[in-house]
C-alpha cells in the first residue's frame, strides 16, 4: 500500500523474536546494570541475551564478525534505547495493533515448544501475564525505535552526480561483483471474465459493508478473516500516516470520512477496499481497511493459458514475432510496448520512485525473483528451463498488484557475472550509494544525540571495544 519504503533498520532492529527473552535465563549478574541511556537502563543479562541472538544470526547469514559479540551487542542496545527515548520525545507513533500481534505469535509459539503455560510458567519464573508484558516492552521498544530511525532516513535522497563520485571514490579492489543477470520478455494475460470476477468482487464487499454499519460484524473481525492485505493480520489496521503516503483513490476516500465511519467501495490498482477511519491527528490518518481481489474459476484462468499455449507454439514457428506478439496481444501495458522486454518500471512506480529512463533495469539477479518487492519467483522457474532465444509454455502467476494471471516469456540475455561498472550497473550501484549516504546521515544525528542525551556506562566497561567512541563522555 504505501508508495515510499524507509530505509532498512540497523543490526540493533533485526534481532525480534529471538531476542525477546532467552530460553536459558542466567543465573549471575541479572540485576547488573552496564548503561543507562535516557530513561533507559540496559542489564547485563540483555547483553549477553542479544550477543546470542547476534551470533546466531550471523551464523544464518553465513557471517562472521571480528568483534567480540558482547561489545557489538552492548553498542547495538545503546542505539536501540537512544532512539527509543528520542521516539518518545518527537511522539512517534507506531501500530500497537502489529505490537500485539507479534506478541500474541510469539507468546504462543514459546507455549507451544514448552508444552504449556505452566511450562513456559515454570521456565521462566513468573505468571504468563508478566512475561506478556515483558514481551510487550521488549517489542514496543524495538517498535519505537524502528519508527524513529525510520523518520531520520527516510526522507534522504541522492541524485546522479553522488552515485558518480560514490563510485569513483571506492577502492576498484573492493568493488562488487554483480552475479549473473537475466533479461527476459513477457506476454500476459488476464482472464476474460475479469469484469465479472470485479463485479463478484465487489458484492462481497458490500455485503461486509453492510455487516459493519448494522453492528452485526466489526470491521477488524472481517478483516482478519477475508482481507488480502498484510494488515489482516491487525485486523486491518495500518500505521498513522499522511495521505500522501497511499495510492490517489484510497487517500481521496480516506480524506472524506470521519473518525468512526466506512468508505464506499474503493478501486486502487490493488484490488478493493473499504476503509474505516479510527482517528485522525494533524495530517496523519489511522485507518484500517479491507483488501480484496478479483478471484476466478479454474476454467475462468485456463481460457487465457490456453491462448497464451496457441501463442507460443506460433512464435516457434516463425508465424509471428515475440515482438509482435507481445504488443498485439499482451495485457501488460509498459513491457507489450518494448517488445516484451520486462523491467523495474512496475517495482520503482509502486515505490513512488520513478525517475523516467534513468532508473529503469531490464537485468534481473537470481535474487531479485521470489522476494517481496522482486519479480514473481514463477518468472524464474521458466526461464531455468530456458536457453536463450527460447520461449517457455504458458504458466499461471499473479502481477505485482496480486492479480492473477498466465504468462509467457523468452530469454533474451544472460549477462555473466561482472565487477560493477557505471555504465552497466548504475541502479545497483545507486542503492549502494543510496545506503551509504543513509548511514551517514544517521551516524551524524546519532553523534549530536548522544552529546545532548544522558549516557552513563559503567566504569567496568567503558574499554569495551566501541565504534562510535562517543558513547564513553
Amino acid at each position: 500500500m504505501r508508495k515510499i519504503v524507509l530505509f532498512a533498520a540497523t543490526a540493533a532492529l533485526l534481532i525480534t523474536t529471538c531476542f525477546m527473552v532467552s530460553a536459558q535465563r542466567r543465573q549471575v549478574i541479572l540485576d547488573k546494570v552496564v548503561a543507562i541511556v535516557g530513561g533507559s537502563s540496559i542489564l547485563y543479562s540483555e547483553v549477553s541475551e542479544y550477543a546470542e541472538a547476534l551470533v546466531m544470526q550471523q551464523r544464518q547469514m553465513g557471517y562472521t564478525s571480528d568483534r567480540d559479540p558482547m561489545h557489538e551487542a552492548l553498542e547495538s542496545l545503546l542505539e536501540q534505547k537512544l532512539l527509543y527515548n528520542q521516539a518518545l520525545l518527537d511522539s512517534v507513533e507506531i501500530n500497537s495493533g502489529e505490537v500485539s500481534q507479534r506478541i500474541e505469535e510469539y507468546l504462543q509459539s514459546v507455549i507451544d515448544e514448552a508444552g504449556g503455560i505452566q511450562a513456559v510458567e515454570t521456565r521462566e519464573h513468573m505468571p504468563i501475564f508478566n512475561y506478556r508484558e515483558l514481551l510487550r516492552a521488549r517489542y514496543e521498544e524495538q517498535a519505537y525505535a524502528q519508527a524513529m530511525q525510520g523518520n531520520i532516513v527516510g526522507g534522504v535522497t541522492i541524485v546522479p552526480g553522488e552515485v558518480e563520485r560514490y563510485y569513483r571514490r571506492i577502492d576498484k579492489d573492493s568493488l562488487p561483483m554483480i552475479g549473473e543477470q537475466y533479461v527476459y520478455a513477457q506476454i500476459t494475460r488476464f482472464p476474460e471474465s475479469m469484469q465479472e470476477a470485479k463485479q463478484r468482487t465487489k458484492e462481497r464487499l458490500l455485503d461486509m459493508r453492510e455487516r459493519i454499519i448494522t453492528g452485526q460484524t466489526k470491521f477488524s473481525t472481517l478483516a482478519r478473516m477475508y482481507s488480502v492485505d498484510g494488515s489482516a493480520l491487525y485486523g486491518g489496521e495500518m500505521q498513522p500516516a499522511p495521505s500522501s503516503m497511499y495510492v490517489r483513490p484510497f487517500a481521496e476516500a480516506l480524506e472524506k470520512l470521519k473518525p468512526g465511519q466506512v468508505s464506499e467501495i474503493v478501486e486502487t490498482e490493488f484490488g478493493f477496499h473499504i476503509i474505516e477511519l479510527i482517528d485522525k491527528k494533524g495530517e496523519l490518518y489511522h485507518c484500517r481497511h479491507i483488501l480484496l481481489r478479483p478471484t476466478y474459476t479454474r476454467d475462468e484462468l485456463i481460457q487465457p493459458a490456453h491462448k497464451l499455449d496457441s501463442l507460443a507454439r506460433l512464435i516457434r514457428l516463425d508465424s509471428i514475432s515475440f515482438e509482435e506478439a507481445a504488443l498485439r496481444f499482451s495485457d501488460d501495458a509498459t513491457s507489450k510496448m518494448n517488445g516484451g522486454i520486462v523491467s523495474n518500471h512496475d517495482i520503482l512506480a509502486r515505490q513512488g520512485v520513478y525517475d523516467g529512463a534513468r532508473l529503469t533495469a531490464t537485468r534481473f539477479l537470481k535474487e531479485d525473483f521470489g522476494l517481496e518487492g522482486g519479480k514473481a519467483l514463477e518468472d524464474y522457474n521458466a526461464l531455468m528451463r530456458l536457453k536463450v532465444g527460447e520461449v517457455s509454455d504458458s504458466f499461471q502467476t499473479v502481477d505485482f498488484n496480486g492479480n492473477q494471471m498466465s504468462k509467457i516469456v523468452k530469454l533474451v540475455e544472460i549477462v555473466p557475472s561482472h565487477v560493477a561498472s557505471l555504465e552497466d550497473d548504475y541502479i545497483r550501484l545507486e542503492e549502494m550509494a543510496l545506503n551509504d549516504k543513509r548511514e551517514r546521515v544517521f551516524r551524524e544525528w546519532l553523534n549530536r544525540k548522544i552529546e545532548s542525551m544522558y549516557v552513563y556506562i559503567d566504569p567496568e566497561f567503558r574499554d569495551w571495544n566501541f565504534v562510535n567512541r562517543n558513547w564513553i563522555k
